[in-house]
């Protein structure tokens, strides 16, 4: 399944987006919206993943408020950063249980893909920290960083490993071919939200060709 990742557009695109989709991630963080638009767009038909990440103006407790409305507005699933407070995680994934929402705890690094070790070390903290699903995304330098971060899918937890950048393009086809319970694609070309990311449709005829 390949998730769309919607952001920097107002409320009535996403919805008009989201039509076109089986599977989208709503960046909050990258939205202006209202209480009531928060309630529209996670009320869809289609799954959808409410992600709001921290930022320097950003306050916790307004996005803690925020990821809760998302979940009781009916959000599929919910995305948590590892680094947030164990307090901050511990609540949200409290909403998340009472409305059988599955939970992604995810770590980013923007600049490099840590060593093996480290990694195993950082999947084994988003579960321990209560994920459903762990979720890895670093950036990827070097083809090296890319079979590091594929290496991860030896194991039966649900895990995304996804390499940012072109050279972590790679990553995001291999993805569901390796066990991931989705991948990320963009809308089109011109609404990417993370380097390296793949248009959705494309994305698609790629997998379905290696599947055949």
């Amino acid at each position: 399944m390949i998730c769309i990742s919607i952001a920097d557009v107002d409320t009535a695109e996403a919805i008009e987006l989201m039509k076109k989709c089986e599977m989208a991630e709503v960046r909050l963080d990258r939205m202006e919206f209202t209480d009531r638009d928060v309630e529209k767009l996670f009320s869809s038909s289609i799954s959808t993943i409410a992600t709001y990440r921290p930022g320097e103006n950003t306050d916790d407790n307004e996005r803690l408020r925020i990821l809760k409305m998302a979940i009781s507005s009916g959000a599929d699933l919910v995305d948590v950063e590892v680094e947030n407070s164990d307090e901050f995680k511990n609540e949200i994934i409290e909403t998340a249980r009472l409305k059988k929402c599955t939970v992604i705890i995810s770590y980013h690094d923007y600049s490099k893909t840590p060593v093996l070790r480290e990694l195993e070390q950082i999947v084994e903290w988003c579960y321990s920290s209560g994920g459903d699903i762990a979720k890895i995304a670093c950036q990827a330098n070097t083809a090296q960083d890319s079979a590091r971060l594929l290496s991860l899918y030896n194991s039966d937890k649900p895990l995304i490993a996804i390499g940012m950048g072109e050279m972590g393009r790679i990553t995001r086809i291999s993805a569901p071919l390796l066990g991931a319970p989705f991948t990320y694609g963009s809308i089109d070309e011109s609404k990417k939200t993370a380097p390296g990311q793949i248009e959705s449709g494309k994305l698609k005829t790629i997998i379905d060709l290696i599947r055949s």
